[in-house]
């Protein structure tokens, strides 16, 4: 039982702060907005469901993709850092971005996608699919036993399971946050949001560069 609670203690802890969903929530009912109670339901479980699919994806199959075409980790931040960015820039940068009226129209009149760019960038971004592909490609030790290796598999998908179901409550309840909040306060919270969302993509486009010159 060791083995599988520090191994959900390393995913949960790894990829929580980055995930986020209690910070994500108002980008999340923002872009929603004009959606009724169920129809942003429905988006909330469905972006948990693609959030879990997309992490796992990556601890388990990002570390041999990676080596299979010869990309660095540091390249991949970089990449996705400037997505972060650009993200953070339109939410911050938008008027009056709770007024999209039915159907949470975007640019181009299409409605906003379960999976883009609700589940990534904004919910599984490149900073979490970073750590998930460390923590996936941990290499055992060479003595470890197949029952242990079991027991870490068991716990890293707990810790994924786990990070699903925060961003289905965070985002299920984020209208209730809203309520709590009022137009204006939500409003701040959103603008403030993305301040630290743009913040958090050039971070992480720094530490991609940081990385790889050090690499070379």
């Amino acid at each position: 039982m060791n083995g599988v609670l520090s191994a959900f203690l390393l995913t949960f802890a790894g990829l929580f702060p980055i995930v986020n969903p209690l910070e994500a929530a108002p980008f999340f009912l923002g872009l929603t907005a004009g959606l009724s109670t169920a129809e942003r339901s429905a988006l909330a479980r469905r972006a948990a469901i693609n959030g879990f699919a997309l992490l796992l994806g990556s601890m388990v199959l990002g570390p041999w993709l990676l080596q299979f075409f010869g990309i660095e980790l540091p390249v991949v931040r970089i990449a996705g850092g400037l997505v972060v960015t650009a993200l953070g820039w339109k939410l911050l940068s938008q008027e009056n971005w709770s007024d999209h009226g039915s159907g949470v129209q975007q640019e181009g009149g299409r409605k906003v996608g379960s999976f883009y760019p609700l589940t990534m960038p904004l919910t599984v971004g490149p900073g979490s699919m970073s750590v998930a592909i460390t923590i996936g490609s941990r290499k055992p030790e060479a003595e470890t036993h197949l029952a242990d290796l079991a027991l870490h598999a068991i716990g890293a998908l707990a810790g994924v399971v786990a990070i699903a179901i925060t961003i289905y409550i965070a985002y299920r309840f984020a209208e209730h946050f809203a309520r709590l909040l009022g137009a204006t306060g939500l409003e701040v919270l959103v603008r403030l949001s993305a301040f630290i969302l743009m913040c958090i993509g050039i971070e992480i486009i720094w530490n991609g560069y940081s990385a790889l010159i050090a690499v070379h």
